[in-house]
């Protein structure tokens, strides 16, 4: 019996090539670079011949040699410190907006609040030949990055400074932002006030420490030890350091959450306490308005970190930026209910 013989071909075959369209259409190479490039000097017909050999071949524009002809590649980076945190949401939304409105495509990636991580990432990106990168550092020595802001690559940080370089920042003011919390508590009469955050070496954690103790000195309110506690802000952490300061002969009668993370950690212990406690947040959380109380928060607008970091990002690549600057956006305090509880009896 005769055996047949069939020749199989890869799932992943061979792209097709702008030769692939020109024998297809009858023309030269030259005519099906410019029908793809959008150039002049090529008839009606001879376009319609070519694009219909295009789309017959499923023909894709390589942009490799474009991209080593003119030095750019109308791509950016976005370094975010966690992609599943919904704080990052609004801001990498408005970070690609402002590359689209740019021609440019996002290209992004979470270090998970590892220095180590964070260099690898940004470093791939940059062998990649990104024109730009966003980056919200999770280390604070970015010397590495030196060498390839010196060879044209526009970088601007967002929510945190860089460190051991002069960079752009796009900042909220987490100083203000907690000192203005804290003081509204102290305004509702709460003089025994708790305060939990991220870890310490992370900037926006110690601006909002700082923020703590400002108005609380204000006020003329001595700090304990016991009423701080930074650290990781996973649920088995936060809620330890709540469940404590909510403890004892002398609990608490509020907290400060310093992140979204840890307020909604805070949420469910206090939920769980027959006392009532008063809560300030930073950052504003989902169904916060939907609780009882609604969750007091202060917010920061995420969006428009995104949209002016962008935006900076671009002014330095068209040649409009010299010098870098920090720019620091406000805060706002919205009550809800929460944090205008008064101290429990």
């Amino acid at each position: 019996m005769a055996e047949t013989t069939r020749r199989t071909e890869s799932r992943y075959g061979n792209r097709p090539t702008m030769k692939d369209v020109a024998a297809r259409a009858g023309v030269g190479l030259k005519t099906v670079s410019r029908v793809v490039n959008g150039e002049p000097g090529v008839t009606p017909d001879t376009e319609r011949r070519v694009q219909e050999a295009i789309d017959a071949l499923g023909f894709r524009r390589n942009d490799s040699a474009r991209v080593l002809r003119k030095g750019r590649t109308a791509s950016i980076g976005l370094v975010l410190e966690d992609l599943a945190d919904p704080f990052y949401g609004p801001l990498s939304r408005a970070v690609e907006e402002v590359a689209r409105a740019h021609g440019a495509l996002l290209i992004n990636g979470s270090s998970a609040e590892d220095p180590d991580r964070e260099q690898e990432l940004v470093l791939a990106l940059c062998a990649r030949r990104v024109d730009g990168l966003v980056v919200i550092p999770a280390g604070d020595d970015h010397r590495y990055l030196e060498p390839e802001i010196k060879a044209g690559v526009a970088t601007v940080f967002v929510d945190r400074p860089a460190g051991q370089i002069d960079a752009d920042v796009v900042l909220s003011d987490s100083f203000g932002g907690a000192r203005d919390g804290v003081a509204h508590l102290i305004a509702h009469g709460h003089r025994r006030i708790g305060f939990i955050g991220d870890m310490p070496r992370i900037h926006t954690a110690a601006e909002r420490l700082r923020g703590y103790r400002a108005a609380m000195e204000d006020a003329g309110i001595p700090v304990e030890p016991d009423w701080m506690s930074l650290g990781v802000t996973g649920p088995e952490r936060v809620r330890l350091a709540a469940e404590t300061m909510l403890s004892g002969s002398s609990p608490v009668t509020a907290v400060f959450a310093g992140n979204n993370r840890v307020t909604v950690t805070v949420v469910r212990v206090i939920a769980e306490r027959a006392r009532p406690v008063a809560l300030v947040g930073f950052d504003d959380i989902e169904l916060a308005d939907l609780l009882q109380p609604g969750v007091t928060v202060v917010a920061q607008d995420a969006a428009q970190l995104g949209r002016t970091a962008a935006d900076r990002l671009f002014r330095q690549l068209d040649g409009s930026l010299v010098l870098p600057e920090r720019i620091e956006l406000p805060t706002r305090l919205i009550t809800r209910g929460s944090g205008e509880l008064p101290p429990a009896a």
